[in-house]
């Protein structure tokens, strides 16, 4: 956790540029030490080539720009390189240099096995001296006039008349549009390096459901909702959209962390009922929930708002700036980079964005590397790795992303063989645009990934996901996150008995969560039934909710500091309440994802032998959890123990509850304790509160 103000400011500029020049030479292997990219050029064996925008696919690509006579230099495109790299192929590290400047990428660049470095010598595609390269998967957009049919400009509201331009794509030779507002699937907008929006009303807010219509209605958990997709509003907004054919509803229907799309069938503005197409919202709808309406061209009211006529394949746009001196941008590929089965790759030091899904996908492979690249301006996810071992995400920007940030998989789960993947000193925000629930900054599925010194925020839901076994997630700082929806978290797990062996500890959680209709916001989420996690040595501050375990065992919460939290520690027995159906057969959730592992042979046996009695245990009860040694300050409530639970069941001891610890500056949100601090006479350990969140890998190596 840093709190000086020159290190905030670095966070503020964000510190890819900061960073660069010092992560040319530099790989973060699981985070334990960096070493140099190109180990084998000592021995005079490494092979350098170039790319520019100037090059020519003809030359030897030997040389970073064009001889006097223009007969030799570098290449032109990142194929040809690779291309190069293959025929050539040899005992050598090999850098391709990639010269400044905007390459738009007409297909997703592919690299495979017979791409791939060894770890003696590696290839590394990078920006030539720190120039800088952006890997572009969109299309440019031009020749935008003003609007001049008078049946548009009737849609349009009055203000947007004399605004609103609009240009042919099928003139420019535009025709897969993709889909509406999905992520991986829509077409994106992009001006001035952001994304525009959407045509929409409200244009910043939501308007609710004012009641469900016909159905049977169905109650969850107390609340009485529809699964029939029909329901009414007030108002008579929807009377502007008469002449509109392909309206969607972004909303939470029913449940405020599971948000959706939907298409609309039709509106009946008589009786003010919208009725949606099917497939409706698998959780149904409820009188009260949020919803707003979008791809509506009388809806484009404000500057940065668009809309794509489908049928016609004109766009129209409000622009916010000046046109003439701006960059516009159609994202088109679906993914920039894509890696099979290729391993010891580095990409280092470029920008990638512009396009509708991943911008990189790794699939196997070994010992690949993104280090100190951009990625921003995604229709999907940043960075997703699925198999193969020792992939490292080190180092990086991302931001305005659709579905996320980076997600790590990977491991062997039957046989608990981890995957080594690393997501390290990334600096993730603004990640949830198309999609805003469940689309975390960091997730890891599998084994033994670490998700380690990253800072993230601005998002409306949670910022690490995890799932599986033996993941360490640490030093992490997360704040202004989970800001529209509740019952959720900034760290979340949750709902497998088998799911064991992780480690949450070092993080810094703070401000955290602004609407809440029901259960609050958590730092730290163990949802329903997750069991055998450490939580250690995190600090918790501004937040609802500081630890949740929702009815899970053999969890330790030990040695962290909750401040100004309303709740600090929440414990329950929820398998003998509400969610008793999870224990007694009704839902077989649990127990065919026990089954469904070895857990009676080793290793799981050996690894986890409290899974070998589970069931001859009082299953529904969350035994074996401690809370000990921890720090509550300025929190209302201490400790919560719901549904049976006593601290005879749940072991509590070591704790210190009072209102001042003696933190070294509390109003400069410096935690440190004083060395006189009670808290110590307690058992409480020292937090190396200094190595949380970014650092300088010029400086570090963690």
């Amino acid at each position: 956790m840093r709190t000086n103000k020159w290190f905030r400011q670095v966070l503020c500029i964000g510190i890819t540029g900061f960073l660069l020049v010092c992560t040319n030479n530099l790989i973060a292997a699981q985070g334990k030490q960096a070493t140099s990219i190109c180990q084998s050029a000592k021995a005079g064996c490494a092979l350098d080539l170039y790319i520019s925008n100037d090059g020519n696919d003809a030359w030897s690509g030997r040389f970073a720009t064009a001889d006097r006579n223009k007969s030799d230099g570098p290449f032109k495109t990142l194929q040809r390189a690779r291309d190069e790299i293959r025929r050539r192929k040899q005992a050598r590290a090999v850098t391709v240099n990639i010269r400044g400047g905007d390459y738009l990428l007409p297909q997703t660049f592919e690299l495979s096995s017979q791409d791939s470095g060894t770890k003696d010598c590696p290839v590394t595609y990078q920006a030539y001296e720190n120039e800088t390269v952006r890997l572009i998967g969109g299309r440019r957009i031009t020749n935008f006039k003003p609007v001049t049919d008078p049946a548009i400009l009737k849609r349009l509201d009055g203000p947007a008349r004399g605004n609103v331009m609009q240009t042919d794509l099928k003139a420019a030779g535009i025709s897969d549009f993709g889909e509406v507002a999905q992520a991986n699937k829509t077409l994106e907008l992009f001006f001035q390096n952001k994304p525009m929006t959407l045509a929409r009303w409200p244009n910043d807010s939501y308007v609710k459901i004012a009641d469900v219509v016909g159905g049977k209605p169905f109650t969850s958990h107390g609340k009485t909702g529809d699964k029939i997709g029909k329901f009414t509003y007030s108002g008579d907004r929807p009377k502007r959209w008469q002449d509109e054919n392909d309206i969607h509803l972004r909303g939470y229907w029913f449940w405020d962390w599971a948000s959706a799309y939907q298409k609309v069938e039709s509106i009946d503005t008589e009786k003010h009922i919208i009725n949606i197409k099917p497939p409706y919202h698998h959780y149904g709808y409820m009188a009260g929930h949020r919803f707003y309406a979008l791809n509506i061209l009388a809806e484009l009211d404000l500057p940065g708002q668009w809309y794509l006529d489908r049928k016609s394949a004109i766009l129209y746009f409000w622009p916010p700036a000046e046109m003439a001196k701006s960059e516009i941008l159609l994202s088109m590929l679906e993914t920039v980079i894509s890696m099979t089965d290729a391993s010891y790759i580095t990409l280092d030091g470029l920008t990638i964005g512009f396009n509708r899904g991943t911008a990189v996908a790794m699939n196997e492979g070994e010992h690949n590397n993104i280090i100190g690249c951009t990625l921003r301006n995604i229709g999907g996810k940043a960075v997703v790795v699925k198999g193969g071992t020792n992939h490292t995400v080190a180092d990086c920007q991302i931001n305005n992303t659709g579905l996320g940030g980076v997600v790590l998989i990977g491991g062997n789960r039957k046989k608990l063989i981890p995957a080594n993947h690393t997501a390290l000193n990334n600096h993730i925000h603004n990640y949830c645009r198309l999609r805003n629930t469940y689309a975390a900054a960091v997730s890891a599925k599998g084994v033994g990934c670490r998700i380690a010194h990253n800072l993230i925020h601005d998002a409306p839901h949670m910022a690490i996901g995890i799932s599986g076994n033996d993941h360490i997630i640490e030093y992490n700082e997360v704040y202004n996150v989970c800001t529209e929806t509740d019952d959720a978290g900034a760290f979340y797990m949750g709902r497998d008995w088998t799911w064991r062996g992780n480690i949450v500890r070092y993080n810094y959680f703070h401000h955290i969560g602004k609407y809440k209709s029901l259960c609050g916001v958590t730092a730290i989420y163990l949802d329903d039934f997750t069991s055998d996690v450490e939580i250690y040595g995190n600090i918790c501050y501004k937040i609802y909710r500081g630890v949740l375990i929702g009815g899970g065992r053999d969890n330790a919460i030990e040695n962290n500091i909750f401040i100004d939290c309303d709740i600090a520690v929440h414990i329950d027995s929820r398998g003998v309440s509400w969610a008793k159906y999870y224990i007694d057969g009704t839902n077989t959730t649990l127990s065919d994802r026990l089954n469904a592992m070895p857990y009676k042979q080793p290793p799981w046996s050996q690894r986890y032998p409290k899974l070998l009695t589970l069931y001859d245990d009082e299953t529904g009860v969350a035994k074996y959890n401690k809370v000990v040694h921890n720090i509550s300050s300025g929190c209302p409530k201490w400790l919560h123990l719901l549904y049976g639970l006593t601290d005879k069941i749940v072991e509590v001891k070591g704790n210190w509850v009072g209102e001042d610890p003696l933190f070294v500056d509390r109003k400069n949100e410096d935690f440190r304790l004083r060395a006189d601090s009670p808290a110590f006479t307690k058992g409480f350990q020292k937090i190396p509160i200094e190595k949380i969140g970014l650092y300088n890998p010029c400086e570090s190596k963690k």
